[in-house]
C-alpha cells in the first residue's frame, strides 16, 4: 500500500466526487486528509474513501486548486509521453 503523503494521487472510491482524480494536499490526523483536484472539490476526506496510487506529484502542503490542477495535467502529459 502506498504512504499518505502530500503530493499523492488518489482516486475518490465514495461520495459526491466519486471517481475523481486527486491529491493529498494535506494531513488532518489519522484517519482524514485534504485533497484536491479533478472533478473532486477540495474538502476534508476519510483515507477509507481513497484509492491510493503510486503516482506522486510535486505540490507543497496546502497548495492551492489551481497548483494541483497544474501538477495533474503536467503528470498526465508525463505518462502520455507527450
Amino acid at each position: 500500500m502506498p504512504a499518505i503523503d502530500v503530493g499523492r494521487v488518489c482516486i475518490k472510491m465514495a461520495g459526491r466526487d466519486m471517481g475523481g482524480k486527486c491529491v493529498i494536499i494535506d494531513i488532518v490526523d489519522d484517519t482524514n486528509v485534504l485533497v484536491s483536484g479533478d472533478g473532486v472539490r477540495r474538502r476534508k476526506v476519510n483515507i477509507a474513501h481513497l484509492e491510493l496510487l503510486t503516482d506522486m506529484v510535486e505540490v507543497k502542503k496546502g497548495a492551492s486548486d489551481a497548483d494541483v490542477a497544474k501538477a495533474l495535467q503536467k503528470l498526465d502529459k508525463d505518462k502520455s509521453g507527450k
